[in-house]
């Protein structure tokens, strides 16, 4: 019976094994996460959300409280036009979290970064620049662009001299949305090294309409590789959203595919950027519990858990400090429901039902995005005698897509000490506030401390 490990993904003169681990923001796919997955061979995603912030929270930069103070004259405005990202603590900000993460790279792997357009920082094309740059100039090995068209991204770094050398991929939820990208490369004879097809049971933003379930994952991706064909276009095509064991994945690499990407079941790693209460919560979820809406200002729907924090909340924008959603003309759709919403009886807002305030919210792993399989997760590890699941490693989960067969989902090995629940009080999520990371530094492991 085949297994993954049968196949590989060749992009231009490199093997991988054909698992692509997917970037979630923000800090979430973290460097540990995806150095993980380079060691087995893999290639691993980190995400450029809010890269000011996560250098901030690793490095001690201050690039959001200088932010803050530049523009502290707007807090109380609707208009934010001039709330805006600059060139050098965008480009800064992004550089310090790559950097950092390829001096620790090891392995025959790769780490990719996953860059999104509707990341607009109230400056779209500068700071959009910026992000890619940065990401060439500190050694990212490829680029996959994301939450966009990126009809305009290639030529904002046309020049760069690793333009030709990094891979470039762009996730697509259609063939159509694919060709427009194409175009948009013939001139600068720039072709996609690799294409992710996203599917409607995808974690996060979806690239569909309320309408969503009228869709599904191999129909897409049999157009997308039947429009390649037809293009006479040898491009490595990727399915995402809906894998979630080894057998899933080997059927569409049995059918062509190049690989596949996978993201849900990394989110309980004990290297993914989420708190240990939030996996929990993942870990105990049921089917009934995932919703699709509209809550995201990026004007995509989402796909969570309804008890996100994230919908009952009346917090007050901070864009001057934040303001990583802000348009072109520093128009945000929370704040504006924010600023429309009635007061109560307590003297303050009311919670925003229609919005939320994504930055906030992101960098407080508030907002529980989640693929549509993450009720399943519960299956993939064993619970622990104080009532918790054990939280396995990003090695794991990447050796049991590579070596599974039958769907069977292996489980992992536990520690007697948790086995016992001798230390249940430490391994527990109860014993964790809600904003707390996982054990070893990120920073520390950075930079090699």
């Amino acid at each position: 019976m085949p297994r993954v490990d049968d196949f590989r993904l060749k992009l231009g003169s490199q093997e991988y094994v054909p698992i692509m681990q997917g970037g979630m923001g923000v800090d979430i796919s973290t460097a540990e996460l995806a150095l993980a997955v380079c060691a087995e061979g893999g290639i691993g995603h980190i995400s450029d959300a809010m890269g000011p912030y996560v250098s901030d929270k690793l490095f001690g930069t201050r690039f959001q409280s200088a932010k803050q103070k530049q523009f502290r004259q707007h807090a109380n405005s609707l208009d934010k036009s001039e709330v805006q990202w600059d060139y050098e603590r965008t480009y800064q900000g992004t550089f310090n979290h790559v950097k950092a993460a390829m001096e620790a790279k090891r392995g025959p792997g790769a780490v990719f970064v996953n860059t999104m357009e509707k990341l607009t920082m109230g400056n779209p094309q500068e700071t959009l620049r910026a992000r890619l740059v940065a990401q060439l100039d500190a050694g990212i090995d490829g680029i996959t662009l994301s939450a966009g068209l990126h009809k305009g991204s290639l030529a904002l770094i046309a020049d760069q001299p690793r333009f030709h050398d990094v891979k470039i991929g762009i996730i697509v939820s259609s063939a159509r949305a694919l060709k427009i990208f194409l175009r948009s490369g013939d001139k600068f004879d720039r072709k996609p090294d690799y294409v992710v097809v996203e599917g409607p049971l995808a974690g996060g933003h979806l690239g569909f309409g309320l309408d969503w379930e009228k869709y599904d994952l191999k129909t897409i991706v049999r157009e997308v590789m039947d429009f390649l064909k037809q293009e006479q276009l040898d491009i490595p095509v990727i399915p995402a959203g809906g894998v979630f064991t080894g057998s899933d994945a080997v059927a569409f690499l049995e059918q062509g595919a190049g690989a596949v990407q996978v993201a849900t079941r990394f989110t309980i790693a004990q290297e993914c950027g989420l708190p240990k209460l939030v996996k929990q919560i993942y870990l105990r979820s049921n089917e009934e519990d995932i919703v699709v809406n509209t809550s995201s200002p990026t004007g995509y729907p989402m796909r969570m858990l309804k008890n996100s924090p994230s919908l009952r909340s009346n917090v007050k924008p901070n864009c001057e400090a934040l303001g990583y959603i802000l348009d072109r003309q520093g128009k945000c759709a929370y704040h504006e429901a924010w600023d429309q919403a009635p007061i109560g009886p307590d003297g303050k807002k009311q919670a925003v039902e229609s919005k939320m305030c994504i930055c906030y919210h992101f960098m407080k792993y508030d907002c529980y995005t989640c693929g549509h399989n993450v009720y399943r997760l519960k299956d993939t590890t064993v619970r622990l005698p104080g009532g918790d699941y054990h939280l396995p490693s990003a090695a794991h989960i990447f050796n049991d897509y590579r070596y599974s067969i039958d769907h069977e989902l292996a489980q992992p090995v536990v520690p007697e000490v948790e086995r016992t629940g001798s230390n249940s009080a430490e391994n527990g999520s109860t014993a964790h506030s809600k904003g707390e990371r996982q054990a070893a530094p990120h920073s520390s492991l950075l930079i090699g401390a």
